[in-house]
């Protein structure tokens, strides 16, 4: 019997592409396609998807919150994110939210239709390199404190708004963003906010 596929990119090509690769294989078979996260939540539940391979970067719902909902509302379909952007930033938060895999889209076909075998069977597939950069960077470094400064001044607000936000002194604000800034080994805020985004850290 067939794996049921959803395949989900904002991207024509790049889903067009992946639909045709994946309908080679004789186990496989895309039942859906969307271009967008909320559409791909939809037919997940209404078709009886058993695998939705998630772009995560998409208008409206991204992939991330897409594979959580689907985690959360669609019992037995598991999801496996693709995508472009090899950060260990997603990987956390796409694993946080219940996804059960994540490649990169220069993946060959052969190596997604397998991780979309695994993922059906119940097993984890992270790409090894990701995984390898993920486990260097190790535990989040940054204390609450300093996350939500950082994810204040990451939307350009000056130390009086996030003072003001955060119900802290200005000084006390100060502290945080030099502490954060220091962890982060950047050489301001605005850099520092980039990079702990990035290692999934806000």
């Amino acid at each position: 019997m067939s794996i049921r596929v959803l395949v989900a990119d904002d991207q024509a090509l790049v889903r067009g592409a992946l639909v045709a690769l994946l309908n080679l294989e004789s186990d496989l078979e895309v039942v859906a396609e969307a271009d967008n996260g909320g559409t791909a939540v939809e037919l997940a539940g209404r078709l009886g998807v058993d695998v939705c391979v998630l772009d995560i970067q998409m208008p409206g719902i991204d992939g991330i919150e897409a594979a959580r909902r689907i985690h959360a509302d669609v019992p037995g379909c598991r999801s496996l994110m693709v995508t472009t952007f090899g950060r260990t930033g997603y990987l956390r938060e796409a694993l946080q939210a219940g996804s059960s895999g994540f490649v990169v889209k220069d993946t060959p076909a052969a190596e997604l239709a397998e991780a979309i075998r695994k993922v059906h069977a119940g097993l984890r597939v992270v790409d090894p390199e990701l995984a390898a950069a993920s486990l260097s960077e190790g535990r989040n470094p940054l204390t609450e404190r300093e996350r939500q400064a950082l994810a204040l001044a990451r939307d350009g607000k000056a130390v009086a708004a996030i003072s003001g936000a955060l119900h802290l002194s200005p000084g006390t604000v100060r502290n945080h963003l030099s502490s954060a800034i220091g962890k982060t080994g950047a050489a301001n805020r605005i850099e520092a906010a980039g990079i702990a985004a990035d290692r999934g850290w806000l």
